[in-house]
């Protein structure tokens, strides 16, 4: 039986940023155009938090049972290492979407927005179908186009509408920079399972690319990501270019990235692209409420 500190590890808190940034980023919007709700952001983030855990436990026990993380260099994985029984994760997992389930239901009901209820379902069924499922589309390179749109742009633009409900030029842009940091996570970390995801048959885009093509590949993603905030200034304010200095966190991993680190020499990288996105998210979006 897996300890709580296993199950701590297991959960991948260390991926939250993936969570919090897109939420720091549509709040900031929201208060922009003075329409900020404390209520509807923290839900927000709850459903995004929850969704995140869902899915790291979802892929836990879903690359465990296909044998994926035999070869694994990353973090712990509960079922891959036999630390705790396939059911078990699968429950949790499902704990955790039902979680997310609930908070939107409440955040839908006080927006009286029914429809939202089609993306929520959507959400959920793309954190299972990541690398569950008997088509997981993980599997097949398309695991970048699902973080951008459900990590990136569905978060923003819907943590944002919650809030204002309305839609706006710059709640797409704002996802579009988001989800380009929150792809370069999921590439570092494609780039660095390459030769154990190919020993699986894990088709990821990395192992499609090749090695030489996602160091591209991530650098574009890096490049996108911290220049976002200049089409986000022409859009709002002047100042919120200042977003660009997070630019600086992004010297590390892409040295790392682009010097050839292999294998657990990438960890350090896929770390500070966290960071670099979580520091985005919340520079970006206090500069968007700020003005």
């Amino acid at each position: 039986m897996a300890t709580a500190g296993q199950w701590w590890g297991g959960a991948r808190v260390r991926t939250l940023p993936a969570a919090i940034a897109p939420v720091a980023v549509g709040t900031g919007l929201a208060a922009h155009v003075d329409a900020f709700i404390a209520v509807r952001a923290l839900l927000a983030l709850v459903v995004a938090v929850a969704l995140q855990i869902g899915v790291n436990f979802a892929n836990d026990y879903s690359d465990g049972i296909r044998g994926t993380d035999t070869n694994r260099v990353g973090p712990m994985r509960l079922v891959g290492q036999g630390l705790a029984k396939p059911s078990h994760v699968k429950f949790a997992a499902f704990v955790c979407f039902g979680v997310a389930g609930v908070a939107g239901l409440v955040l839908i009901a006080m927006t009286h927005q029914w429809w939202l209820i089609i993306i929520g379902i959507a959400c959920i069924v793309a954190a299972w179908s990541y690398t569950g499922g008997s088509q997981p589309y993980g599997y097949r390179g398309l695991g970048e186009i699902f973080v951008f749109i459900f990590f990136g742009l569905v978060p923003v633009m819907g943590t944002a509408y919650v809030q204002t409900l309305s839609f706006s030029l710059i709640a797409i842009v704002g996802g579009a920079g988001v989800g380009a940091l929150a792809c370069a996570i999921l590439v570092t970390n494609n780039l660095r399972d390459i030769p154990g995801d190919t020993m699986s048959g894990k088709q990821t885009l990395a192992v499609r690319l090749g090695d030489a093509a996602t160091r591209r590949l991530y650098t574009l993603l890096i490049i996108v990501g911290v220049a976002s905030p200049v089409v986000l200034a022409a859009l709002s304010s002047p100042l919120v270019v200042i977003g660009c200095v997070t630019a600086l966190l992004a010297i590390p991993p892409l040295r790392l990235v682009n010097g050839g680190a292999l294998g657990p020499a990438l960890v350090p990288a896929l770390k500070q692209t966290g960071l670099l996105l979580l520091v985005f998210g919340l520079v970006v979006g206090g500069l968007l409420a700020l003005t």
